[in-house]
């Protein structure tokens, strides 16, 4: 069987815009959630989220580029390439044999909103000729493969907060099975918008509070909800000979993919939790696992369904083993990234590998006596790592875990 290793990461984060920059604000346990900035926020019950900052697309990738693409695209491209930079695998194998898979929980909707806005106060010939191509949610992974003319597999995933973990596991099951030498893989979200904010919060899901150093409290009692963010991430992956051979540096290898689904509720966990367990034991490696050495980073959405079933999850799959984990959500830090969160976390978790470091779970000041493993509170952890499970699970059931071995 091929084996799968990370050759490059690409960040685009509320606490940091590249890689170096997110994992000092991760180590450091940096809050990125604040007031919203981007629409006016006098009127509505939901006033907090985690913001990009100081991101300045035409800067980045030229005023033409910049206008015809949605913000969710922007943040893609960037990420991709701080990426592909750090792997140096262009060129080192045949365009048919990179691919991408990438995708979003929602895709343009800030282009949707400003067109829809357009459509109803100007009409239909003032709706912008690049709507779709900005709008629709696999333009990202287009406009990936055209930057770096990727012509193996290019595939858009969604599966809602899962959508960033299922896109690096199923490229890594690409090149595992022989489809591809190198895939790059992530997922972005640019969602913060009144019709989004609003929808969340009126489906119960978002915080309560709008108090920036208590409304994202994931494992604590008094969570209420998560905060919405935005962002990107992505990863690139190779075939382990093929990166030996060219002298890659290497940051951590794949060494499982879980993915199932609870086929339970549109929005809520089973809390049985039987089918996100599975996802666990199905993304561990055989052999031997000191369990005192894993680092879990948990979907830790500050849900009280949410984090109550992942905890459940865990001991369901690990039994006893589950009191050794480390276990953190970054979440506290980034907000909900919705399809990002997963490429983001995963990212996380080889940062983790790579320092012998565990993120914390900050805001977290009041233990919950039904959750009562290890979740790192506040303060980053230095212990010996050797294997990090990233989890995701998102609305429609669908449950997904990634496992990372340290090189």
């Amino acid at each position: 069987m091929r084996r799968v290793v990370i050759t490059g990461m690409g960040a685009v984060t509320p606490i940091g815009n590249n890689v170096e920059e997110f994992k000092n604000a991760l180590f450091a346990g940096t809050n990125g959630i604040g007031l919203i900035t981007k629409f006016d926020i006098t009127d509505n019950k939901h006033q907090v989220a985690g913001e990009v900052k100081n991101f300045d697309a035409a800067a980045l990738l030229g005023k033409q580029t910049a206008r015809k693409t949605d913000t969710f695209t922007q943040y893609a491209i960037v990420a991709a390439r701080e990426a592909m930079e750090q792997s140096g695998v262009q060129g080192t194998v045949p365009t048919d044999r990179i691919g991408v898979c990438f995708g979003s929980g929602i895709g343009g909707i800030e282009t949707l909103c400003e067109d829809h806005q357009n459509l109803l106060e100007k009409g239909a010939r003032k709706v912008s000729p690049h709507f779709v191509p900005k709008m629709i949610y696999n333009i990202a992974a287009g406009n990936i493969a055209i930057e770096f003319k990727a012509n193996g597999p290019c595939t858009a995933v969604s599966t809602a907060c899962a959508t960033g973990t299922t896109a690096v596991g199923e490229g890594y099951r690409a090149i595992l099975h022989g489809y591809a030498d190198a895939m790059i893989c992530g997922g972005s979200e640019a969602a913060i918008t009144p019709l989004t904010v609003a929808g969340f919060g009126n489906c119960q899901a978002l915080s309560d509070s709008n108090d920036p150093e208590t409304c994202c409290c994931p494992f604590s009692k008094n969570r209420s909800g998560f905060v919405m963010a935005e962002g990107a991430g992505v990863l690139v992956l190779e075939e382990y000979e093929h990166a030996v051979a060219r002298g890659a540096q290497i940051l951590a290898e794949v060494v499982g993919y879980g993915s199932t689904c609870d086929a339970h509720h549109v929005t809520a966990p089973d809390p049985e939790a039987q089918f996100v367990a599975k996802a666990f034991l199905d993304a561990m490696p055989e052999g031997e696992v000191d369990f005192s050495k894993v680092y879990v980073n948990a979907h830790g959405t500050s849900t009280p369904l949410n984090d109550k079933t992942e905890t459940t999850a865990l001991k369901r799959a690990f039994g006893d083993d589950a009191y050794k984990l480390h276990i953190s959500s970054t979440k506290s830090m980034t907000g909900h990234m919705l399809g990002a969160t997963g490429a983001v976390e995963a990212i996380a978790s080889i940062l983790a590998l790579q320092n012998d470091t565990v993120p914390p779970t900050i805001h977290y000041t009041e233990a919950d006596p039904e959750l009562d493993l290890d979740y790192t509170p506040n303060t980053a952890v230095q212990t010996p790592l050797e294997l990090a499970l990233s989890s995701n699970l998102g609305f429609g059931g669908h449950n997904a875990v990634i496992a990372f071995r340290k090189v």
